[in-house]
């Protein structure tokens, strides 16, 4: 995949603060939506997940803010690897937010790994999972992860 993956949502009523512009947890929800768009795209639905007992964990949340989103603004939404481990079981996702102008309103950088949902440990992903993360495009600073699995 050499374009970053797109989704596009719209600024919703709960979406907003009290400043009446789009709301730091928002941009949250709305990368993660995008983030499992992507992995059903790719044949991974919910069920999948449920299925193999594993699932996504975040263990970090960095959001920069370029300018405002407001109520019913379109905003396209790209998902990039900016980071991986050779297994598979550390990653660096790059969420970047964009109004209808063209113009970067936010860029958030999630770092994580694949949770066992009954180890409750960090794990490595199934090999199509891993595979359709590697598949992603780029990013410019993206780097090689280590293992979250302890030797």
């Amino acid at each position: 995949m050499t374009e970053p993956f797109v989704s596009t949502f719209h600024v919703g009523w709960g979406d907003l603060d009290s400043n009446a512009h789009m709301k730091n947890t928002a941009y949250l929800d709305k990368a993660v939506d995008t983030r499992m768009l992507f992995f059903q795209g790719q044949g991974f639905s919910m069920r999948e997940f449920e299925r193999w007992r594993v699932g996504p964990v975040v263990q970090r949340d960095e959001i920069e803010y370029f300018r405002e989103l407001r109520l019913l603004e379109s905003v396209r939404i790209t998902l990039a690897l900016a980071g991986l481990s050779a297994d598979g079981s550390r990653f660096r996702l790059r969420n970047e937010f964009y109004r209808a102008d063209g113009k970067l309103a936010a860029r958030l950088t999630s770092s994580g790994g694949w949770l066992d949902l009954a180890a409750r440990r960090l794990t490595v992903p199934p090999a199509g999972l891993a595979a359709a993360l590697q598949a992603l495009a780029r990013t410019e600073d993206f780097e090689p992860l280590p293992s979250s699995l302890k030797a």
